[in-house]
């Protein structure tokens, strides 16, 4: 085998750990997306013979295709019958179809497998890759670099993508209600076209956006993370939304759609739990189950699987 992961003998193991993201994050449609401590998890262990992989859900077996599998083909091709034979066992804590990036997570877990067994691949053929398998580019620039990043489709169907460190301070108080909304129907809210008045008015709010999370100056983060191109329309399939993004807190400081959703995001720098019982709130009044999460941000590359931090704790 060509790589140096130590993955080499027979049942050899190696870990490989992707953080799922939150996209858009307000005005950033399909633009900007930032990674959260909430990661697929893939134990990879090397079994005789060649060419076979063997799937073993732990907690989340995917309801239609596996994306784990079809990243990897998709960069494997006819090599892939040639490739050492692999149980890999998944694990995940990202709820599919709730705005967290589950899909591009497992996408780029596939080709993050790829690259175990095959050797390195540069970071861009895996940007790309990954971005043409989701469609778009957000999610998955996430969960290859980590941090607050901001992507770019180029004429050429490649894909440019930048990362920042996003904010130590600013935590994720995530409201996911126990219904699931796919990206094709959320997607399918949408105008075709928006007016100039809406495009300059997210324009000006992602510019307003990056500045303030660079600087450090949070007070206008609420009004950074307003939209007008996506969040209206989507508030149709999402219940709730429309309050949540009206409420009131002297520490809430931005509150936005996760994703396509259905989960909604308030960001915090203190009392998250207060807040995110006030966000829970929505949901009771209308009898909707539903999940609360505090999540940080993840930093690093997911091509670094060892040591990572974890989620803090999550209640429902």
């Amino acid at each position: 085998m060509k790589n140096a992961s130590g993955l080499k003998n027979i049942h050899d193991s190696v870990e490989i750990k992707v953080p799922g993201s939150i996209a858009n994050l307000g005005p950033g449609f399909d633009t900007l997306a930032v990674a959260v401590q909430l990661y697929l998890t893939l134990q990879v262990t090397v079994l005789p013979g060649k060419g076979r992989r063997e799937y073993h859900f732990n907690s989340c077996k995917p309801g239609g295709e596996n994306c784990i599998e079809k990243a990897f083909r998709f960069l494997a091709g006819e090599e892939a019958e040639n490739l050492p034979s692999l149980r890999i066992d998944v694990q995940s804590e990202i709820p599919p179809s709730a705005g967290l990036g589950s899909s591009a997570a497992a996408t780029v877990a596939g080709l993050r497998l790829y690259e175990l067994v095959s050797g390195p691949v540069p970071l861009q053929t895996l940007l790309n890759a990954a971005c043409t398998l989701e469609s778009h580019p957000d999610n998955a620039a996430a969960s290859l670099l980590g941090g607050l990043t901001l992507s770019c489709a180029m004429p050429d169907r490649s894909v440019y993508a930048t990362k920042f460190p996003w904010p130590g301070s600013l935590a994720f108080i995530v409201a996911s209600p126990a219904f699931s909304l796919g990206t094709k129907e959320s997607r399918a809210m949408l105008p075709a076209c928006v007016s100039r008045a809406d495009l300059v008015f997210n324009l000006q709010r992602v510019a307003l956006l990056l500045q303030l999370l660079r600087s450090g100056e949070f007070s206008l983060l609420r009004e950074a993370l307003d939209d007008r191109v996506h969040q209206p329309y989507r508030a149709e399939l999402v219940p709730g939304l429309r309050e949540a993004l009206n409420l009131q807190h002297d520490d809430l400081l931005g509150i936005c759609l996760s994703g396509s959703g259905p989960s909604i995001v308030a960001i915090a720098e203190r009392n998250l739990w207060e807040i995110g019982h006030l966000l829970a709130a929505v949901y009771q009044r209308s009898g909707i189950d539903y999940q609360l999460r505090i999540l940080e941000a993840h930093q690093e590359v997911s091509a670094q699987p060892r040591d990572f931090r974890s989620a803090l704790p999550c209640c429902s």
